[in-house]
């Protein structure tokens, strides 16, 4: 993994590519490459370790006329970054061109066969393994040598692949890793993201799995991996190019934790009515029956969806009183998950492709559980394989850390649950003032973006501290692990997220002087148990950031810095508290230099388990 981009028409093919690599960067990768089919019926392959701009400076623009080609960016599974490793792969002769995403779980058995054949390998990518097999069943037509070795393989894969022997022919297919394939007028883009695609054309074809393309300039052909033909839909994109550029800020992460006002606008937009207490959920439509029948719900996701689930956890118990438990999707599928009779499973990813949350899914369905979505990217490979479910509709999140998905994920989350809680437990005038308070959290938001030079000065202190603890209580629980992984991935610095009353149960050992703990003591029913642990923490020499309510003054005797959100509901505080440790995290990156949008060791989009 992590992006494919392709490219077949009348212009020249290498700066398309190199665009769509470069518009792919937040995916995150560790080297890069690209495969130009020339006219003297060669493939020619630069590829480099490290970031884009190493690879542009090997490259020739200027005598680069081919108007077909592959590229790609590698984040390293098998093998380390290293150029040789680095995509495209090429089969023994050279003439055919091979870029990958996913794994291929045999590629050993594989390679022990090819080697048999004769085929000496030069990296130590699985990739090149399934190059040199494509390679080896290639008899004057690449679609079906593709088809043969697919056949062979274990594993996913979103490829592509080109051959010298057929100028201005794209070859793909797909399994568990996406790909897209972008019409334009006498040309046609491939790519495992939209945001490669949208600068030339919004009209695109979403391949699902088990399907292979044969891509010209002229049109394409989609099949079934027994070569049955399958007739594809044009769909439209739904976001513009401005929403995937900076637009005046320095990382796309503070872009977007300055959208959340108006991305959580466009998720509830027609969708709660605060004056009748009710929730029009289209995408729940169909199942609306079975899902009011749920006897047990289960929430499962990866990282910070995993925060937004148990946020989710908390908000159907509480408005539909159901049983609910929070599941990470990378253990759900190997522990035999006990699924009954009336078990619905929810799987939350913002890019709706997490490998584990897609694996988890399955799992959910094979034994009978009614599986649902929370995803944002329509489209993408979880969103096909649900029974139904809820799009984010908050745009584009380029940032590899995510900031606006999570606040759209719980307020998805909370429709949910009021929807269920409206057939079920809850009255209309709860329902009304539940959402009357979920329809002004937006502007509330606003209000929170106006820490901002308070949230600098907290990271201006503590920057340098290498270990941070986070606390909080009821439904600010998830909000402290997210505010302690956001510290983590942007930052790298170690921090520990934690139901404020299990420190004392042992991480209290590691309170220091002049350690920073963030409390989130807003008022809630457990606003006096926190203040008593924010005590703890200050006998110990612990320095206390406190997220309180506005017009808490009392909050600043035993707190050094104190930011302030304004007041909501309990279920809704989560929507508010998370916006100051998002700015948090985001500042002392900056402060440390580190790279805010590509984090090193992360990609955006994990689609290997």
């Amino acid at each position: 993994m992590c992006g494919i981009v392709g490219y077949v028409g009348p212009r020249p093919a290498l700066p398309i590519l190199v665009e769509g690599l470069r518009r792919l960067e937040y995916r995150g990768y560790d080297s890069s490459g690209v495969a130009l089919v020339n006219g003297e019926r060669t493939v020619a392959i630069t590829k480099s370790a490290g970031r884009i701009n190493v690879l542009e400076q090997l490259l020739d623009y200027e005598h680069a006329t081919a108007t077909c080609g592959i590229g790609h960016t590698r984040w390293a599974t098998h093998g380390a970054p290293t150029d040789i490793n680095a995509h495209p792969h090429t089969d023994q002769t050279g003439r055919i061109a091979v870029i990958h995403n996913g794994i291929i779980e045999n590629y050993r058995a594989l390679k022990t066969y090819l080697a048999q054949q004769g085929v000496e390998f030069q990296s130590q990518t699985d990739t090149e393994v399934l190059a040199q097999l494509i390679g080896l069943r290639y008899h004057g037509n690449l679609e079906r040598a593709v088809r043969e070795a697919l056949l062979e393989v274990d594993g996913t894969y979103g490829l592509a692949v080109v051959c010298s022997e057929e100028p201005g022919v794209l070859v793909a297919a797909r399994k568990g890793s996406p790909l897209i394939i972008g019409v334009g007028k006498n040309e046609n883009i491939l790519a495992s993201d939209a945001a490669a695609i949208i600068a030339h054309t919004t009209q695109v074809v979403y391949l699902a799995d088990g399907e292979i393309a044969r891509i010209t300039a002229d049109g394409f052909k989609t099949t079934t991996m027994d070569a049955a033909p399958v007739t594809k839909e044009l769909e439209e994109i739904e976001w513009t190019l401005d929403q995937i550029e900076l637009g005046g800020h320095d990382h796309f992460m503070s872009k977007e934790i300055f959208e959340q006002p108006a991305a959580l606008e466009m998720c509830m937009r027609g969708r709660i009515d605060p004056h009748t207490g009710s929730v029009h959920l289209g995408g729940l439509t169909d199942c609306a029956r079975e899902l009011t029948r749920a006897k047990r719900i289960i929430l499962t996701g990866c990282g910070t969806a995993w925060h937004a689930a148990l946020v989710g956890e908390y908000l159907f118990e509480e408005l539909a009183r159901i049983p609910t438990e929070t599941e990470y999707a990378s253990e759900f599928r190997y522990r035999n998950p006990i699924i009954e009779d009336g078990t619905v499973v929810i799987a939350i990813s913002q890019s709706g492709e997490t490998a584990d949350t897609y694996a988890a899914l399955c799992e959910a369905q094979d034994r009978g559980a009614l599986a649902l979505g929370v995803v944002n990217s329509v489209g993408s490979t979880i969103a096909r394989q649900t029974d139904a479910g809820v799009y984010l509709h908050v745009g584009p999140e380029i940032g590899v850390a995510s900031t606006k998905a999570f606040s759209g994920q719980v307020t998805v989350l909370a429709m949910m649950a009021a929807f269920l809680g409206r057939r079920k437990h809850l009255s209309q005038p709860g329902a009304s003032q539940f959402l009357e308070a979920l329809s002004v959290i937006p502007r509330q938001v606003e209000q929170c973006l106006a820490t901002a030079d308070q949230c600098r000065a907290v990271a201006e202190r503590y920057h340098e501290r290498l270990n941070w603890l986070y606390l909080g209580r009821g439904f600010n629980y998830p909000v402290a692990l997210e505010g302690a992984l956001k510290l983590k991935e942007i930052s790298y610095i170690h921090a520990e997220g934690l139901p404020a009353a299990e420190m004392k149960h042992g991480p209290i050992a590691l309170i220091e002087e002049g350690m920073p703990v963030v409390c989130i003591a807003t008022n809630c029913a457990q606003y006096d148990k926190i203040i008593s642990n924010i005590e703890e923490v200050r006998s110990r020499g612990g320095h206390v950031i406190a997220i309180a309510t506005e017009g808490n003054r009392g909050i600043h005797e035993v707190a050094e810095q104190v930011i302030h959100v304004p007041d909501t509901l309990d279920p809704l505080q989560p929507l508010l508290t998370v916006v100051p440790l998002q700015l948090i995290a985001y500042h002392a990156a900056v402060l440390r230099g580190c790279n805010v949008d590509k984090p090193r060791n992360l990609a955006k989009s994990v689609t290997v388990e």
